[in-house]
């Protein structure tokens, strides 16, 4: 058991703009919680840098055929695993190269399983079941910055030699001890008194989008603003996936419609043939040798 004061924490304290938010009218309410809100973005500005590292991390382990592992408990394990899992549809890349773990494993991603958390030894259970290695980077993520079942994650990634990152919302987290990469972004007081689903939750989901994001456009996963590697796999993402081709060659849709089925549904690769003007094998092998389809354009 950890045995600092929670009550001390960043995420902890009372939020002195909303002690009468039982009082007020639900517009009123509403207008609390989006004042509150909007201090979040400012706050992840001011750790832009360490997220720089975190995302360099990411790239490099990936690069190295390792993986990106998110893990937390409660709704930071849930935020994980929702970024995690939004990745293969949207960037065609394997579900093996982002993962979420959550303290008290599946059950607890749509009932709370509380007790779990306080673990120091579940998370590495877990993260031998994954066969954690040294290329892979392991994140963190805890409000508190104190949940055990992640410091046990990061000291095991660390025994394994793998890299290792922390997203925490308090200042002089426990879990950035245990990090390459510490990013400590301090949203204060929640709305409702120690409801880090809130704020604190808020900025753990936008860093972790900016994570993901980020390394995906690195590995070429995005032309220009679109992510040209998104999986079609319903109709709106087969229209979706059309489009592209045909704002970003220019071509008529009937031609977008063409080069989208010679390529195999692969957006990627049509865009490449249109404005190379090369063939299916040809538009393949360009991809093969050039991580971006920039650089293939630029040469």
């Amino acid at each position: 058991m950890l045995d600092e004061n929670i009550m001390y924490l960043d995420t902890e304290q009372r939020n002195q703009n909303t002690k009468n938010i039982d009082q007020l009218s639900t517009l009123e309410v509403l207008e609390k919680i989006n004042a509150e809100d909007a201090t979040v973005p400012l706050a992840i500005k001011k750790v832009l840098p360490t997220i720089e590292k975190i995302v360099n991390l990411a790239y490099a382990s990936i690069k190295e055929g390792g993986r990106v592992i998110y893990v937390g408990a409660g709704t930071s394990g849930r935020l994980g695993i929702l970024d995690a899992s939004e990745c293969p549809p949207t960037y065609g890349v394997s579900p093996e190269m982002f993962q979420g773990l959550i303290a008290g494993g599946k059950d607890a991603i749509f009932k709370a399983k509380e007790g779990a958390e306080d673990s120091l030894t579940l998370a590495q259970k877990d993260l031998e079941e994954i066969h954690l290695n040294k290329n892979d980077l392991v994140i963190g993520i805890a409000a508190s910055g104190r949940t055990p079942y992640v410091i046990g994650a990061l000291q095991y990634a660390k025994k394994v030699g793998a890299s290792t990152a922390s997203i925490a919302c308090s200042s002089h987290a426990r879990i950035s001890q245990y990090a390459d990469a510490p990013v400590e972004v301090i949203t204060g007081a929640e709305v409702i008194c120690g409801s880090t689903r809130m704020k604190a939750g808020t900025a753990q989901k936008l860093v972790l989008n900016m994570i993901s994001t980020t390394t995906m456009i690195k590995l070429g996963k995005v032309y220009q603003n679109y992510m040209v590697d998104v999986q079609p796999t319903n109709e709106k993402l087969k229209s979706r996936a059309i489009h592209m081709i045909q704002e970003i060659t220019g071509v008529s849709e009937e031609k977008a419609q063409a080069l989208y089925k010679e390529s195999h549904a692969h957006v990627k690769v049509a865009i490449v043939m249109a404005l190379c003007h090369v063939n299916l094998e040809t538009a393949n092998k360009l991809l093969e040798e050039n991580e971006k389809i920039s650089d293939i354009l630029n040469k």
